[in-house]
């Protein structure tokens, strides 16, 4: 009985590849030209993570400047999740900035690379009673996220007050697994006010989802108006937490329009259908400190003073949590090719990491900013080698798993990639490099390398994150 092949697409009924580049960025441009990125690749023997600290300090410094343009007494605090990477805690305890932590862990680390007790606040669900306990002793800021966790922390004392925050569940989200709902609100207010040197309620916050600035700045209008009433009880409530959700910019408005009008299966290996709510906002108009600047420029609820006039009159101070806001620029994952797989028109490239390594693709999403191309400094091996001209391609991991793939999305590469060329993803440092990386097949997780120029000059110096 003859095999029956399954019909091959036609080539030219292909649609044109939908490139979507990052902004350009002159210092990782410079770096990319330098020859650096090829030495590690070569010294280390697999992928890696670069990162770059002086972002992080200049995002740090600009929302800094955001609250200062306005009068605002603020406090930043990195949201550690974002990123594992010791150097930005470091960072933090050089700046004197704070340091979300979620974790034991997280805490630990976060004291062990000299951030003070009292410059973190602990958040997250449900935390542990050692996480409870070691937070009070080092006088942490704790995000009291249940009314049992407030019971815990009223109990037998540890020989010094409780720090905390009451969360507040969003009224317009109200489905969300975070916060204290009205009820419990009042609950926790009067079990506070009762319970005298116990515990300190500093103040509210509320984790809320999304990107848009004008529903965190309504709801921190509400919670100004929480602590004027915690304050009638006799509680110093003199802060409020709005959380992260500053939005990053990645790619251009046009190109980011195009992409979402023309995208579609074809456009992906094995035909992965993605709608436009499937993705990270990788374009925003209003992103890192200029959101900042946004929510303190709206009136909550559209009447009144703007937030940060609200803020200054009632003497309540303002706490951000960002990530990925201060991670923006900070870091880009670099991998390198181990082959090319020919397709009707379109290729598959082979890295030599997985996809657990950019954790977008974890989601049921993809990472659009896509990778720049840095060709080997000798032709590489194979066939192909001499081939130049767009070549669109996926890229797929060092797996058995048929899913792994880093970019399902035909990339319209330059030329066709040769093996022991790289491939750099840009800007990864925010939630792409570790949140879900495993030594899967046992492979090394890619190491992280930090990357500076002593005085500012062109040449860089390099060394593992501790």
């Amino acid at each position: 009985m003859a095999l029956t092949l399954p019909a091959q697409p036609d080539p030219l009924s292909l649609p044109d590849p939908l490139s979507l580049p990052a902004h350009p960025d002159p210092l990782t441009e410079r770096l990319h030209a330098s020859g650096l990125l090829h030495e590690l690749a070569h010294g280390l023997d697999g992928p890696f993570h670069y990162l770059l600290p002086e972002r992080f300090d200049a995002n740090l410094a600009a929302f800094r400047a955001a609250l200062a343009e306005t009068g605002v007494d603020g406090r930043v605090y990195y949201a550690k999740k974002a990123n594992k990477a010791s150097v930005f805690v470091e960072r933090c305890a050089e700046a004197g900035a704070g340091v979300d932590v979620a974790s034991l862990g997280e805490l630990r680390d976060a004291l062990g690379h000299g951030v003070r007790g009292e410059d973190l606040v602990v958040t997250g669900p449900a935390k542990s009673e050692q996480l409870l306990r070691v937070a009070v002793r080092q006088g942490s800021l704790i995000a009291v996220d249940a009314p049992d966790e407030l019971d815990r922390l009223l109990g037998p004392g540890t020989g010094r007050p409780a720090r905390i925050l009451l969360r507040r569940l969003p009224p317009n989200q109200p489905r969300s697994r975070f916060g204290l709902d009205d009820a419990q609100l009042d609950r926790a207010l009067r079990d506070c006010a009762d319970a005298g040197g116990r515990v300190r309620m500093e103040g509210f916050s509320f984790h809320l989802s999304g990107y848009d600035t004008r529903p965190r700045a309504d709801l921190a209008g509400e919670l100004i108006e929480l602590c004027l009433k915690a304050r009638a009880l006799g509680l110093p409530a003199d802060r409020i937490s709005i959380g992260g959700g500053f939005a990053v910019d990645y790619v251009d408005g046009a190109a980011w329009n195009t992409f979402l009008t023309e995208q579609r299966p074809e456009h992906y290996h094995g035909d992965k259908a993605f709608a436009a709510g499937d993705f990270y906002p990788y374009h925003s108009p209003v992103a890192g400190a200029d959101a900042l600047r946004a929510v303190l420029a709206a009136r909550p609820g559209g009447t009144g003073p703007a937030l940060a006039e609200r803020l200054r009159q009632a003497g309540v101070t303002l706490l951000l949590e960002p990530g990925r806001a201060l991670l923006d620029r900070a870091g880009s994952s670099v991998f390198r090719v181990q082959g090319v797989k020919d397709r009707a028109g379109y290729g598959i490239v082979t890295v030599d990491g997985t996809s657990l390594s950019l954790s977008e693709q974890w989601f049921d999403s993809e990472y659009l900013p896509e990778p720049q191309l840095l060709p080997a400094p000798a032709p590489g091996p194979g066939p192909g080698a001499e081939a130049s001209g767009p070549y669109p391609a996926c890229v797929g991991g060092a797996s058995c798993l048929d899913s792994d793939l880093l970019t399902w999305r035909k990339i319209p590469f330059p030329a066709r990639p040769r093996v022991g060329d790289l491939l750099v993803y840009p800007n990864t440092a925010g939630y792409q490099m570790d949140s879900n990386e495993s030594p899967f097949h046992e492979l090394p997780l890619p190491p992280k390398v930090v990357v500076d120029r002593p005085g500012d000059g062109d040449r860089h110096r390099w060394r593992l994150d501790r």
